[in-house]
């Protein structure tokens, strides 16, 4: 897993430098990590699997054995922590 925070003092990590083990090639600078990226396993595969079934909270409640209201308000969290990323 990647990390995207700092193990002392917990603050966001940035990419300095990538590399391409084919070529060699190196570019560095200094690059903010992706939202998507920032969020924890479980809301990535929730993410997945929202896209997997084009949407549908429905049926992503059946496929979880959960009730639709509990899966729909999963998506509100996500979607309240990636608001809070982005006005960051």
């Amino acid at each position: 897993m990647l990390p995207t925070h700092c193990p002392s003092c917990r603050s966001q990590l940035k990419v300095k430098c990538m590399k391409c083990e084919q070529c060699e090639t190196e570019v560095t600078g200094l690059y903010e990590l992706p939202v998507l990226a920032l969020l924890s396993d479980a809301d990535k595969n929730f993410i997945l699997k929202f896209v997997k079934y084009s949407g549908s909270l429905k049926a992503m409640a059946s496929d979880l054995k959960l009730s639709y209201p509990t899966v729909r308000n999963m998506l509100n969290e996500i979607i309240s922590k990636i608001a809070d990323y982005e006005n960051k």
